[in-house]
């Protein structure tokens, strides 16, 4: 397709998107399907959300504002559309997508509808040259195999950038990413965003590091599972030409919907989902992993229609400041069971930990041989505890191999709010100088070293090792 000016919404009639291309559109995209993240409901504010939002933007605002460009509005950018729509503060310029006869019209549409003045475009060289002067930051949600290419341009135009994870399909694109925000002095941040997760931080800053309520973790566990479902769809009459698909390196609609399973676009399951969690490993633990095994394959899709590995589990070893650790992790996407969450276990307490609230995971538990924590009950870092006495109940018999059920602790710290958000925050408070990026490039390109050889090890089929400066640039 040309790079002609894309800076006009397309009308409704013709190629336009009509209520019933768009509800076709809804029912093709499943909730946290296996083939890519739907729209959710964090993307359909109702009205009442709708208006809350407007009134929020009334307020003053602490930041100054900031004018932004969403690049990618599928539905991950949607997502981080979504969120920013909370912060008063961004105010949204333009917004540019391929996907012209869908995806822009129903970003733009939204956009309009919360009062922002924007402009659509479908190449992103056109939205820079013409925007650049106007914007601030831009927001980086398209594919993987294209977040060095656009993330490097919005920097050398001088603008921040808050980057969507997995940093790069490539090392070599995440390492570029990095020395281009060194060159250009531009803030960058990687989407990993529960790194400003309240309860995230609340573990790490208080339950991990100052009151080391853990002891010294010995070892790890993590999973992401997902129900099956079937490929992302389109509405037919809003399909992509040909030519264009070709130019921005897709074979057809189906694999552009579905990028994310399809070798040299994505990464499969591992990355889409694992690095979410392997980056926390990595943060709990502070220290990288020193190797990997794993076993993977396509135990349930036909690779036509996925090509990276659906079912992963991997062993990491770590070499961390208290002393060796193993950590699991586990992805599969043929059944549901449990949801995602990480478990952290010391020789003196557990933690578990979600990002989901529908998990019902968040708690501490204290192994009996540990130091009493009443002290850390006093200062609110976690609560009062659920206490289980062995024996207590009168038709159980413990065992005497049996390891007494530890008290249970919840994590004082409530968050009711679209995950994206904080992390969302953090990026723009970084842009004005008001804090430092919670996960800034050399951060993602650690999680990308950790995250891309678990692939390179399934295909090995052996244990592989990490040399320390493969993380550093």
């Amino acid at each position: 397709m040309s790079e002609e000016k894309k800076d006009q919404t397309p009308a409704k009639s013709g190629g336009g998107l009509d209520r019933r291309d768009f509800l076709q559109g809804l029912a093709t995209a499943p909730v946290l399907g296996a083939f890519g993240l739907a729209l959710g409901n964090q993307i359909n504010f109702d009205k009442k959300q709708k208006e809350k939002v407007l009134a929020n933007q009334m307020e003053a605002a602490d930041l100054p504002k900031t004018n932004v460009a969403l690049l990618g509005a599928g539905s991950q950018g949607q997502v981080l559309m979504n969120a920013m729509l909370k912060l008063p503060y961004v105010n949204f310029v333009a917004v540019c997508d391929i996907w012209e006869e869908f995806n822009l019209i129903r970003a733009t549409r939204t956009l309009k509808a919360y009062k922002h003045d924007v402009r659509s475009y479908t190449d992103y060289k056109e939205m820079l040259a013409k925007e650049k002067d106007n914007l601030d930051a831009v927001v980086v949600a398209t594919p993987d195999f294209w977040h060095a290419t656009h993330a490097i341009a919005c920097l050398e135009a001088g603008l921040d950038v808050y980057c969507e994870k997995e940093m790069s399909n490539t090392l070599e694109g995440a390492r570029s990413m990095v020395e281009a925000a060194r060159r250009t002095g531009k803030k960058l941040q990687i989407g990993h965003q529960r790194r400003s997760h309240p309860r995230y931080r609340h573990c790490y800053d208080k339950i991990i590091s100052e009151a080391e309520m853990l002891g010294r973790i010995v070892t790890v566990n993590g999973q992401w599972n997902r129900s099956v479902t079937p490929p992302l769809g389109y509405p037919k009459r809003a399909a992509m030409p040909k030519e264009r698909l070709k130019k921005y390196g897709f074979e057809s609609m189906e694999q552009f919907r579905n990028w994310r399973w399809f070798k040299g676009l994505g990464g499969g399951a591992i990355v889409d989902l694992g690095s979410h969690q392997i980056d926390i490993y990595s943060w709990f633990l502070q220290a990288n992993p020193k190797a990997v095994m794993a076993s993977g394959g396509n135990d349930y899709y036909p690779t036509d229609v996925c090509e990276w590995y659906d079912t992963v589990m991997v062993v990491y070893e770590y070499d961390t400041p208290k002393g060796p650790a193993r950590a699991y992790y586990q992805t599969q996407t043929t059944n549901g069971s449990q949801g995602y969450y990480e478990k952290f276990m010391g020789d003196e307490g557990t933690l578990i930990i979600s990002e989901s609230e529908a998990n019902n995971k968040g708690a501490v538990y204290r192994e009996s041989t540990a130091p009493a924590w009443d002290q850390w009950v006093e200062k609110g870092y976690i609560s009062a505890p659920k206490i289980h006495t062995p024996g207590a109940e009168p038709d159980v018999v413990l065992d005497v191999r049996e390891t007494a059920t530890p008290d249970e602790h919840k994590i004082p710290v409530d968050f009711n709010d679209l995950y994206h958000r904080p992390h969302l925050d953090n990026f723009f408070q970084a842009v004005h100088g008001q804090a430092e990026l919670n996960c800034p490039p050399e951060i993602g390109y650690e999680t990308a070293v950790a995250v891309l050889k678990v692939n390179e090890a399934i295909k090995a089929q052996k244990r592989l090792e990490f040399k320390p400066e493969e993380f550093h640039i």
